[in-house]
């Protein structure tokens, strides 16, 4: 009779493990084997798999970040825990490169995407009436003041003290010698 019993205890631990696998394994998965293969990528000379295991643990943390800023919201889908192991074991196993994968297609093209808002840029004070300090704006506030007579004459000169002095024409310099005023560079 013993020996019917213990096969079924055996059987309910096994179903205890499987049941909470995610529990188990997840720690291992997605912490464990990531910091030992981190540790090695160190140790390696090798720059892809420094770039494989950042990639990871910029992924990692951004799926925990998730994960507390929607806790109350996870903790009623029963099959989260499942596929956070499922998605961490595609993100973490070489055979699939899915943290590669993930961060060339979704996490670079929206980091390198100029229109996205960056929630860390804090613009300066400024006059709401100045205009930006650029060269245009310098410039036309010199016309504006001096004359556009007096701003070609400006840049005659500072265009003569370039080129020591004296005017020189593209012939004179050959083809590899250009300045802003040349007409056919």
């Amino acid at each position: 009779m013993g020996g019917s019993g213990s096969g079924s205890g055996a059987g309910d631990f096994l179903m205890v493990l499987i049941r909470n696998i995610d529990v188990l394994a997840g720690p291992v998965v997605s912490l464990v084997y990531p910091l030992y293969a981190s540790v090695r990528a160190i140790e390696s000379k090798s720059p892809v798999d420094d770039q494989q295991w950042l990639t990871y643990w910029v992924l990692y943390s951004m799926i925990t970040l998730f994960e507390l800023t929607f806790a109350k919201i996870l903790e009623w889908i029963p099959i989260w825990p499942y596929a956070k192991l499922i998605l961490t074991c595609w993100l973490v196993l070489p055979y699939f490169t899915g943290a590669a994968y993930v961060y060339e297609h979704y996490v670079r093209a929206f980091l390198a995407n100029p229109q996205t808002i960056n929630i860390w840029y804090v613009p300066r004070k400024k006059d709401v009436f100045s205009k930006p300090d650029d060269i245009i704006t310098a410039a036309e506030k010199y016309i504006k003041e001096n004359g556009t007579e007096a701003f070609e004459n400006l840049i005659h000169k500072a265009d003569k003290s370039q080129w020591g002095g004296s005017h020189h024409t593209k012939s004179q310099w050959g083809d590899s010698h250009h300045t802003m005023y040349d007409e056919h560079y």
